[in-house]
Order: structure tokens, then C-alpha cells, then sequence
């Protein structure tokens, strides 16, 4: 993938010395509030290798985040495919993104969202570009409604791959951008 950069980021594929940051963001019952596993090591490692992968078949996804000041990898923000979940059509885009707590509430999450909603209408084209967390994940959908998404209650679902050990992380909330707003919006702001 080409890097994309922002005023203060650089999104850009993963490298060997971001795995200890997505380790620690992986691990942090901050960050994974609203998820049912933490990740050792091993699995955050293989982790990286399968997003990596990815982001160099597709030339994008879930990519690490960089501040330009100082190098430094703040966790990542991208769009992915949602082949996970058959009750979206096929080619469906969702974005995403996870950073370590201390740089939560610095605009970060929506600055480089921002920029891969550009490239995905720009780039990839679709209809609408999709994001969805758990009910009660307000830090979530707080940035989804800052980058111009709108929930779509009669699309919320109970996330299939979360385990039945969890029942109050199963509610998932669902947002959307379609491409005509982010046009619109687009134009409004030239």
C-alpha cells in the first residue's frame, strides 16, 4: 500500500517494530473493553503477519498508524472486507480502528478515518462504507458520528462470532456513510 498521510499521521503498512505497540493495545482491558479475548504474544505476532498480508494483496485494511512528529505507531485505523459476516453483500467495506489509550480523545481516530473514507470512495468506489461496535461502546460510535456516519438501527445485529460466555458484548450497533453524503459533505466544505 502507498502510505497516506494526514496533518499529523502516516498510514502505513505494518512493520516489525509496531508489534509491540499492538501487543500492548491487544492486551489492555482498556482498549479490549468490548471484545471477549486478549491476545498473547503469539497471536497479536500472527496477527500483524495476516493484516500485513492483507494490506499487500488489497493495498489496504487495517493499517498502522504513525505520528509524523515522532515515529511513533499509535495502533490503527483502515477499511477492511466484512466476508466475516455473510448477512452483508459481498464487496461490503468496514472501517475500523483501535489505538492505545493514551492517545485516545486527540482527534487521532478521526483524522486518519477521514482520510481512508477518501480513499475508499475515491479509490475503491463503493455505495457506502460500513462501522459497527458494541451497544454500550460509546468512544466508538462517538467517532463514527464525527466523521459523518449515521447509526442504521434496523441494521444492528447480535455479532455471530462473539461466544455465548459474552451475551452483553453480542449487541452490535450499525452505521453507515453512503457515498452521496460523503460527496455532498465533500463539496460543502471546497
Amino acid at each position: 500500500m502507498k502510505p497516506i498521510q494526514t496533518t499529523r499521521l502516516i498510514l502505513r503498512n505494518w512493520e516489525d517494530r509496531d508489534r509491540e505497540t499492538f501487543f500492548r493495545i491487544n492486551s489492555d482491558e482498556r482498549v479490549m473493553e468490548f471484545f471477549p479475548f486478549r491476545r498473547t504474544r503469539a497471536e497479536t505476532d500472527a496477527k500483524i503477519g495476516e493484516m500485513r498480508a492483507d494490506i499487500g494483496r488489497r493495498g489496504f485494511g487495517f493499517a498502522a498508524a504513525e505520528i509524523v512528529a515522532t515515529g511513533e505507531c499509535i495502533g490503527f485505523v483502515g477499511l477492511t472486507g466484512t466476508e466475516h459476516l455473510p448477512f452483508l453483500p459481498a464487496g461490503t467495506l468496514e472501517i475500523g480502528w483501535r489505538l492505545a489509550p493514551e492517545f485516545w480523545g486527540k482527534g487521532y481516530a478521526s483524522e486518519a478515518a477521514r482520510a481512508w473514507l477518501t480513499f475508499g470512495f475515491e479509490t475503491l468506489g463503493p455505495d457506502e462504507i460500513v462501522s459497527f461496535a458494541v451497544r454500550d461502546n460509546r468512544r466508538s460510535t462517538a467517532v463514527m458520528e464525527r466523521i459523518g456516519m449515521t447509526a442504521d438501527r434496523s441494521r444492528d445485529f447480535d455479532h455471530p462470532h462473539v461466544p455465548e460466555s459474552h451475551p452483553h458484548l453480542r449487541p452490535h450497533t450499525f452505521y453507515s456513510l453512503k457515498r452521496r453524503d460523503w460527496e455532498a459533505r465533500k463539496r460543502a466544505t471546497e
